[in-house]
């Protein structure tokens, strides 16, 4: 049985930083590529950040320079460290995993509806 479970949210002033954990089990942690993602109220699930098995990134524009992807193979965890948090980065947010390997992991930002697995989601707050 696979589980992803996020934790790490919280609520931060503008310009403070957390630090989101994603803990995969039930499943081999090698998998070809995983991301975070968040959803506003109102607004549509949207790409954050990918991370491939070789520790090549990608990141949405809006966050570009402020947040930063990584992962421990041996704690099988996933992380997003936000920094400089603005009051538009309050979402919902949730890893993903299982990306078949026909798409591409840095192309994957926009390909939600291709990853299999996801947790439940860690709320962040900016005011």
């Amino acid at each position: 049985h696979v589980q992803l479970v996020e934790s790490g949210g919280g609520s931060v002033q503008a310009g403070g930083s957390l630090r989101l954990s994603c803990a995969a089990s039930g499943y081999t942690y090698s998998s070809y590529c995983m991301g975070w993602f968040r959803q506003a109220p109102g607004k549509e699930r949207e790409g954050v950040a990918t991370i491939a098995s070789d520790a090549s990134t990608s990141y949405a524009d809006s966050v570009k320079g402020r947040f930063t992807i990584s992962q421990d193979n041996a704690k099988n965890t996933l992380y997003l460290q936000m920094n400089s948090l603005k009051p538009e980065d309050t979402a919902m947010y949730y890893c993903a995993a299982d990306l078949p390997p026909w798409v591409t992991c840095s192309g994957a930002l926009a390909r939600i509806a291709d990853f299999g697995w996801w947790g439940q989601g860690t709320q962040v707050t900016v005011s």
